[in-house]
């Protein structure tokens, strides 16, 4: 398969909510074109991105919704269980962690560490919060894929450069900082806060819109 572009990666999560929700809805099959006005992309587009990994459609016919559902989870990697922990239990870190869809996604957070004592002990949803002592030996011990950081900037970076030498490969990063490492260890950085401010800027760039 050639090198899939960032962009059409990017696509792949929003095609399979919709999915899901069609499925939800007992709707058995889709055309592109009833697809994109759902979506408010175009059914060419669509057709491409969905090209880029053989297509699943058939002419006449449109898209098998819950086999292109399947299809498109496993592309994401959500046909096999993915544990994960989470370094920082405060606000953010406790609010992820009682977020129940993400186990119904494959994502199984089983442990969340912070310094605070009066977090240590405390359970969330489906995880204890632990102390952060225990956090290097405790991912070397449960093959711990992925890491959550919800920490602030310097210590993210520490302890992610020592969670590096424990095996950790992937980190879904919400630190106030671009974590970067060698190709073969893979960050999503999530900057909330840069979200908000595209969102204000559409807002001004309406306002400004109006006023000319």
């Amino acid at each position: 398969m050639n090198k899939i572009s960032k962009a059409v990666v990017s696509r792949l999560p929003r095609y399979y909510r919709y999915l899901d929700e069609l499925r939800v809805q007992k709707i058995e099959r889709i055309s592109s074109k009833e697809l994109s006005q759902m979506m408010n992309v175009t059914a060419s587009q669509i057709r491409q991105d969905l090209n880029n990994f053989g297509g699943f459609g058939q002419q006449g016919y449109g898209y098998n919704v819950q086999y292109l559902y399947d299809e498109i989870g496993k592309l994401l990697g959500l046909d096999v269980c993915h544990k994960m922990v989470i370094v920082g239990a405060g606000n953010l870190g406790q609010a992820i962690a009682n977020y129940g869809n993400f186990k119904n996604r494959g994502f199984e957070i089983t442990a969340l560490f912070d310094s605070n004592p009066d977090l240590i002990g405390k359970k969330t949803l489906n995880a204890e919060i632990m102390d952060i002592k225990y956090l290097y030996d405790y991912v070397k011990a449960n093959n711990v894929e992925i890491v959550a950081l919800t920490l602030p900037k310097e210590p993210a970076r520490k302890i992610a450069e020592q969670l590096v030498e424990c095996g950790v490969k992937a980190f879904w990063n919400f630190a106030h900082t671009d974590l970067k490492f060698s190709n073969d260890i893979i960050v999503e950085n999530v900057h909330l806060s840069e979200s908000l401010m595209k969102l204000t800027y559409r807002i001004s760039e309406k306002n400004n819109n109006i006023e000319s």
